[in-house]
């Protein structure tokens, strides 16, 4: 019997041993892009403006072109550099193919080898530990 099995992947590229990208800075980029603004990503996103900033920081440092230029004053907002899209999209890239190649034949097999979600209430029992709960 064929269950529906679940998988999740988080693709991140590190620089020492730091999420230079990941899918939080990535939310962060996109969140940036669709609001043109720090502190207006921030409200999307639920976080405080100086975590934003401190991600944005971070991500302009570590990588070796701005990824995030923001206006200071005159309220002109912030944008992804050309750099900062490229790098979000080959990001994406990335983790797409990651999916792919993850839903292969490995993946089918250990979606085959789970047991079956326990019936609501049962929560808790081990067939391989109580005989009474299988």
């Amino acid at each position: 019997m064929a269950i529906d099995g679940c998988l999740k992947l988080n693709a991140q590229v590190l620089r020492g041993d730091v999420a230079a990208i990941g899918p939080g800075k990535a939310m962060v980029l996109e969140a940036i892009e669709r609001t043109g603004s720090i502190s207006a990503a921030g409200r999307e996103l639920g976080m405080s403006y100086r975590r934003i900033w401190l991600l944005v920081h971070a991500l302009n440092t570590d990588w070796r072109e701005t990824v995030v230029s923001a206006q200071v004053g005159g309220g002109k907002g912030t944008t992804l550099t050309g750099f900062g899209r490229t790098l979000l999209a080959r990001y994406r890239e990335m983790e797409l193919g990651m999916m792919v190649a993850a839903h292969g034949p490995a993946f089918a097999w250990l979606t085959d080898a789970l047991r079956p979600p326990a019936p609501a209430g049962s929560e808790g029992a081990d067939p391989a530990i109580d005989p009474a709960a299988g």
